[in-house]
């Protein structure tokens, strides 16, 4: 008897445009699928002839999209990858025929690429797990389903075979709203969110004319992604007579999944993450407010102050609810301590 996980049919996507969608279609797709393909792998498939709009194959990276069209892209086998394996320890919580799970430290990149060609967690689980690896979207990305900023740490899972990595890519895309995927970070941010609970329904865009950024934005953006963060404040540091608090330490649970989210929302309600560079400029003289020798603890904090502790998932194979939780990392833990002081 055949096993459904030795091998699957080439995937396959239908896409609806809504009633916002303009512009070329190579870029309506790259907007739509989220960054899951750079632009230029869009472009090459539409000109490979594997897209159809409206039933007819398309091979017109800059035909427009209008409201009510269907486009259909049919994924060709992988390619040969790019990256090769190399030794990079991993700090492995389960591993199965179908899956591994692991703590990713931070500093570690996921996907190779622009400056960071080697050193990944893609180098390092084609060396742990050879030749194993998933493969989805014309391009080998080992195993990859979803994916943590370069300095958040955190539990991450990555599948060891196509049905596996699109039942895991499913999940993901569902935000557990009909499953059992969970996904929890722990946040250290500058002052205190108001109440003790608190849901920050905004969606989310890009930055300007800085695609690395992600920002706010209205509804009817071309570009607008819903994004839906639920916070609770765990601990709070440093409370004034106001009472008020210099820092709090919150748990995030994200009912979707966009780039930067947790980042980009703690901002825009007024509360950034210690240490982010990139969302909490504003905020890098409220250090002199704290006392030693807490203040030099978080002057010296190198990363955004974010670890993904939790993350809950339906096995691919045998249907199992399972749960993994990554320690808080070292660094952190001493900058929550030197917060407690």
């Amino acid at each position: 008897m055949n096993d459904p996980f030795k091998q699957a049919e080439a995937p396959r996507k239908v896409l609806t445009a809504d009633e916002a969608a303009e512009g070329r279609l190579d870029a309506w797709l790259t907007q739509v699928l989220d960054g899951e393909f750079s632009r230029n792998r869009i472009k090459a498939l539409i000109e490979q002839g594997v897209v159809l709009l409206n039933g007819k194959a398309c091979t017109e990276p800059k035909k427009k999209v209008s409201p009510g069209d269907q486009i259909e892209i049919t994924l060709p086998e992988p390619e040969d990858p790019e990256p090769k394996g190399e030794d990079i320890p991993l700090d492995v919580l389960y591993e199965d025929e179908d899956l591994i799970v692991i703590a990713k430290p931070p500093g570690l990149v996921v996907h190779p690429g622009a400056g960071n060609w080697t050193g990944t967690l893609v180098n390092a689980l084609i060396h742990h797990c050879g030749d194993t690896l998933s493969g989805i979207g014309g391009v080998k990305r080992p195993g990859i389903v979803h994916r943590l900023d370069k300095d958040t740490s955190g539990v991450m899972v990555a599948a060891k075979n196509d049905l596996a990595h699109r039942h895991l890519a499913d999940q993901f895309a569902d935000h557990g709203r009909s499953g059992p995927l969970e996904r929890a970070y722990m946040a250290v941010v500058w002052g205190r969110p108001k109440g003790l609970k608190g849901t920050i329904d905004a969606p989310l865009g890009r930055a300007g004319g800085d695609r690395t950024k992600r920002a706010v934005t209205r509804e009817n953006a071309v570009d607008a992604r819903e994004a839906v963060t639920h916070y609770e404040v765990i601990e709070r540091f440093h409370e004034t007579p106001e009472a008020t608090s210099l820092a709090a330490l919150i748990e995030c649970r994200l009912e979707t999944g966009r780039t930067h989210q947790i980042r980009v929302h703690m901002a825009h309600i007024g509360h950034p993450l210690i240490g982010d560079l990139d969302y909490a400029g504003g905020f890098k003289t409220k250090v002199n407010k704290i006392p030693e020798p807490a203040r030099t603890v978080v002057s010296a904090f190198p990363r955004q102050a974010l670890h993904a502790y939790l993350l809950v998932f339906e096995h691919p194979r045998t249907g199992e609810v399972m749960e993994f939780e990554a320690p808080i990392p070292d660094d952190l833990e001493q900058l929550i301590e030197a917060l407690r002081q």
